[in-house]
């Protein structure tokens, strides 16, 4: 990764701000992952669950000195703000829409926003995945979306409900543990019994993965076959490149998939467990 990558937009992603003397603790009672182990120009990746354990939204969460920050889906911000507001209550705690204010830009490499105006990150997930940072609105970025886009992907790392299906997915069908999503040794949170139970009992029988595609392109949601049988579905993809949620035995065997009229080749990532099992 270079220093002087470009700086590319991602304008699909927005800033929410938590603040006021209660807003760790009310995070850390909500979100998949510690939020006590923030520190400035650190951030962690973390999710907000249903209480059955099933995906409602992921954001990265910045500490930002008397607020935290969070990197949140820009079209979802709303609901996200809705339902911190549920658990609010009699919590001091401040929750602020800085979309007017702060954008979302990426770089594949190291991230130095001090001369923009802004703050940097390096991405917790993967370090391949460079650095986020949050600039002024209006920012310009020269660099190409689709570069990023393409390196997300071939490294199997989920991009919101582009990839995960609200109130249906599970977190670790989609790699949150080993990319740092998760923290088994805090405290309870939402969501969080039935987290850990899948975990404990082995009961992940799909993973998120990336596949090289042959033939066009097929649409999210598409159903994956194997000899005729469906074995998973597409998410989101780029050019010869796509996400697909497929059962771990059709990723461990090796079999041809087929997709439409694409043919798959599943490309496990190494960071991933299931790809050495």
């Amino acid at each position: 990764m270079s220093s002087t990558a470009p700086l590319i937009a991602l304008p699909a992603r927005t800033v929410i701000a938590v603040g006021g003397d209660d807003r760790i603790a009310f995070l850390q009672g909500l979100v998949s992952n510690d939020v006590s182990k923030l520190a400035p120009g650190r951030a962690i990746w973390a999710a907000l669950l249903t209480a059955q354990g099933k995906f409602l939204h992921e954001f990265f969460i910045i500490d930002a000195g008397d607020r935290l920050l969070m990197d949140c889906e820009a079209a979802r911000k709303d609901d996200l703000l809705r339902r911190l507001k549920m658990f609010k209550l009699r919590s001091k705690v401040e929750l602020t829409d800085l979309s007017a204010e702060l954008a979302l830009f990426a770089r594949l490499g190291p991230g130095d926003a001090a001369e923009l105006g802004g703050m940097a990150f390096a991405d917790p997930r993967h370090a391949e995945m460079g650095s986020r940072l949050l600039l002024p609105v209006g920012t310009k970025a020269p660099g190409d979306f689709a570069e990023w886009d393409r390196a997300r992907i071939a490294l199997g790392l989920p991009d919101g409900s582009r990839d995960l299906l609200v109130e249906k997915s599970i977190l670790l069908e989609n790699g949150f543990d080993e990319l740092h999503g998760v923290a088994w040794d805090k405290g309870c949170y939402v969501g969080q019994e039935l987290t850990a139970r899948t975990k404990y009992r082995g009961l992940v029988k799909k993973r998120l993965v990336p596949v090289a595609v042959t033939g066009p392109l097929p649409e999210p949601g598409s159903p994956v076959l194997r000899d005729g049988q469906e074995v998973g579905e597409i998410r989101s993809g780029r050019d010869d490149l796509a996400l697909a949620l497929l059962r771990l035995e059709a990723i461990r065997e090796g079999a041809p998939l087929t997709c439409g009229e694409a043919s798959l080749t599943v490309r496990a990532p190494a960071w991933a467990a299931f790809a050495a099992a």
